[in-house]
């Protein structure tokens, strides 16, 4: 759909995220006729799990949870030296709660994460927890070197509506007294933290070939109309992500909350799509069983709820017979002992910095649990049975490139206000 300026709605939709500021925000309210209920007066029924979204999103024709399609990544850094003070720590949570007043939790709605980097939780004398696996970010493949992201926290904000993610930022920031028609508070996350950092993208059917010009080096024309990731699949199918309580830290004061890992990667596209044909990418991407018996039939949404990696070979056999093994396949390796994936997905697209790339953020009880999954994804196994490369035919290394990578943790959201480290346990119940 256009309007009289003749520029696709989602399309600006996209770019006005993208850019973000309050301009960006006021041409939303132009272009999106949509009335987005406002949240409670009484956010105590909101859950402990900040990353508990899954109820609140809806479902595609099989039971897949549906992205929000829209996204922002807020990093920032706190303004003072030190622990945080008390009053810091209620300016915060008042400015969160002002955006939850004003947006109900949905997909259409707001939902949002705060996180805390290992850096941030230096400035106390005690360590975390030994139940709370966060480790330094570190490089994660013998060819990769990446830049390591160390801001004290991230913001996540997603919705399925452009305009509620830039509101809720602007908001935020301290620029938006009213916010879809609720008063919010003499209170802004830019009177505590800094904003270092500003990443954004997008998630859903048809996205990433009508954003595909924003970018060098996409071949426009190449990527289906109908995928919902720029590599063309489909990707979150229920049976291959971890469920929000296997990602869940289950003990100790930051129970109910989980770790994050976000990966900056950049994509070769041309590469992807002008090199390889469709058999070797459903083969780089799935399996070459995939790709030798037609499994997939366009961007895999006819796979359901799997994407049916029990079918293939197994890995090390795949590799030796036909000098290729797929991501997922190799991937899929890194299970737990009752055979659950180890990570949940929340990845989208971006095109940021006039380039194609994903911002991959994972969710998992542990940052070794998302190790584990990259050794898997690595291969490095596979290449020293086989003539499979280090990068070559090795699922789809050779296409991404990791630019940036840093670990954080979610707490629950009673402690999201810039938590102690060592925090007293809760006796129960939600806040």
């Amino acid at each position: 759909m256009s309007d009289e300026r003749g520029i696709p709605r989602r399309d600006f939709l996209k770019s006005a995220v993208a850019i973000g500021g309050a301009a960006a925000f006021s041409a939303c309210l132009g272009r999106e006729e949509v009335d987005i209920p406002t949240g409670p007066d009484d956010l105590s029924a909101h859950p402990q799990r900040q990353h508990a979204w899954n109820d609140a999103l809806p479902r595609d024709d099989h039971g897949n949870v549906v992205a929000p399609s829209h996204r922002v990544l807020l990093y920032l850094n706190y303004r003072r030296d030190g622990q945080p003070s008390e009053d810091d720590r209620g300016q915060v949570e008042t400015a969160l709660r002002g955006i939850e007043h004003a947006y109900e939790r949905s997909g259409d709605g707001l939902l949002l994460t705060v996180s805390y980097s290992p850096a941030y939780f230096d400035r106390f004398d005690e360590s975390l927890p030994e139940d709370v696996d966060l480790p330094d970010p570190e490089a994660l493949a013998p060819f990769e070197e990446p830049e390591f992201d160390t801001p004290d926290a991230v913001v996540h904000l997603a919705s399925n509506t452009a305009q509620v993610v830039l509101g809720a930022e602007e908001a935020l920031k301290g620029n938006k007294s009213t916010l879809n028609g609720v008063d919010q508070p003499d209170a802004a996350l830019t009177d505590v933290f800094s904003l270092t950092d500003r990443r954004t993208g997008f998630i859903g059917d048809g996205l990433p070939a009508e954003n595909a010009d924003d970018a060098e080096g996409v071949p426009a024309d190449k990527v289906p109309e109908d995928a919902p990731l720029f590599m063309g699949f489909k990707s979150g199918f229920k049976k291959n992500q971890a469920s929000e309580d296997r990602v869940t830290i289950q003990s100790g004061p930051f129970a109910d909350g989980t770790t994050q890992h976000i990966s900056k990667l950049q994509l070769n596209l041309n590469q992807w799509y002008n090199q390889d044909d469709r058999w070797q990418r459903e083969a780089k991407m799935f399996c070459p069983y995939h790709a030798e018996n037609d499994v997939i039939e366009g961007a895999g949404d006819n796979l359901g709820t799997s994407s049916k990696i029990d079918d293939c070979q197994p890995t090390d056999e795949t590799a030796r017979e036909m000098g290729v093994v797929g991501h997922s396949q190799k991937s899929a390796r890194a299970r737990d002992d009752n055979d659950s994936p180890l990570i949940l997905r929340r990845d989208f697209d971006s095109t940021d910095d006039g380039s194609a790339s994903l911002h991959f953020l994972a969710l998992q009880r542990g940052i070794t649990d998302f190790v584990d999954t990259r050794e898997a994804m690595n291969g490095t196994d596979v290449t020293e049975q086989s003539a499979v490369g280090q990068r070559n035919n090795n699922g789809i290394l050779q296409y991404v490139r990791t630019e940036r990578r840093g670990n954080f943790l979610v707490p629950p959201r009673s402690l999201r206000a810039l938590p102690p480290a060592q925090p007293v346990e809760r006796t129960g119940g939600d806040a």
